[in-house]
């Protein structure tokens, strides 16, 4: 597995991405369209694809998904205290806090699990991601409402918990794992038709990305969000790391998690940030500085890990 022809190809797709938005060949009302297909129909057709074809009996290891959970526990209260230290306005605090865990698992973290690990990995790394988008999801929102201007400190879990449960990858990764145990057989139209749509979910999301990416929020904040991107790339996947080998797990179950945990800011974080009451020029900035960090710091983690 070269770490070097994964990682790069990767990011050059998302640099295109970049310049066909500056060049005009992406218009904000293609990408809103284009990113709603992708969500919603080509990556939830890869996953369930491919979760349902796998042998889940020796593709779901709990201990891997324990302990990415846990990580995600660890830096979302470090980011808290962080947040406190900084003085940063209240809005800022909540989306500080979620840009410091909150990953994008969808788009980059599932690419490079795919690339890098194959289809054996990406099952593993799909599972995973349902469970931490759960999570992920609900700390965001408690986070994001807790400091909100019209924040009385309260959530509904209950809300919050339905809707993370209605995201497309959770519900397409436990639909596919509900057909996997299930053992029916995929019927040859319906697997090739799902073979033709997932074929385009990576390299679109991939140039999305790229084209969605914004630097002019992020000498203003250059501090904060320097900060919660070391969190993001650097501390939450050493984290992970430490705890995996500390129980001596094998590299071929826990590489999957530690991509997951490795991902820059969700793009999602500026769309929560904006309408729960954060900052949504810090979520803006904080996942065009990860995104770009990641490209280093993946290397880095696939490297040590």
């Amino acid at each position: 597995m070269n770490i070097v022809s994964t990682i790069i190809p990767i990011f050059i797709v998302i640099f295109v991405g970049m310049v066909a938005k500056q060049q005009g060949f992406f218009t904000l009302e293609f990408l809103g369209q284009a990113n709603r297909l992708v969500y919603y129909f080509a990556i939830p057709a890869m996953i369930f694809n491919s979760i349902s074809k796998a042998t889940l009996r020796t593709q779901l290891n709990m201990s891997v998904i324990m302990i990415t959970l846990f990580s995600l526990l660890v830096i979302t209260a470090v980011a808290w205290g962080a947040s406190r230290i900084l003085n940063l306005t209240r809005s800022s605090q909540g989306t500080f806090i979620q840009s410091s865990f909150h990953g994008n698992l969808g788009y980059i973290g599932l690419a490079v699990a795919f690339y890098y690990l194959g289809d054996s990995g990406f099952v593993r790394a799909a599972i995973i991601a349902g469970f931490v988008m759960i999570l992920q999801n609900i700390l965001a929102v408690i986070a994001l409402q807790y400091h909100g201007h019209a924040s009385s400190g309260h959530t509904d879990i209950t809300a919050t918990l339905k809707t993370a449960m209605a995201n497309p990858v959770i519900l397409s990764a436990l639909a596919g794992i509900l057909f996997s145990l299930s053992g029916i057989q995929m019927p040859l139209i319906i697997d090739r038709a799902l073979i033709i749509i997932k074929g385009m979910a990576l390299p679109m999301a991939l140039l999305i990305i790229g084209a969605s990416l914004s630097f002019e929020k992020f000498k203003p904040r250059f501090k904060p969000v320097m900060i919660s991107c070391f969190l993001k790339v650097l501390v939450t996947p050493a984290i992970g790391l430490i705890l995996f080998k500390l129980f001596s797990l094998d590299p071929l179950d826990y590489l999957p998690g530690l991509i997951i945990l490795s991902s820059p800011t969700a793009t999602l974080a500026y769309i929560m940030a904006r309408e729960i009451g954060g900052d949504s020029d810090f979520a803006v900035a904080a996942i065009s500085i990860s995104t770009i960090f990641s490209s280093v710091t993946y290397g880095l983690w696939l490297t040590i890990g």
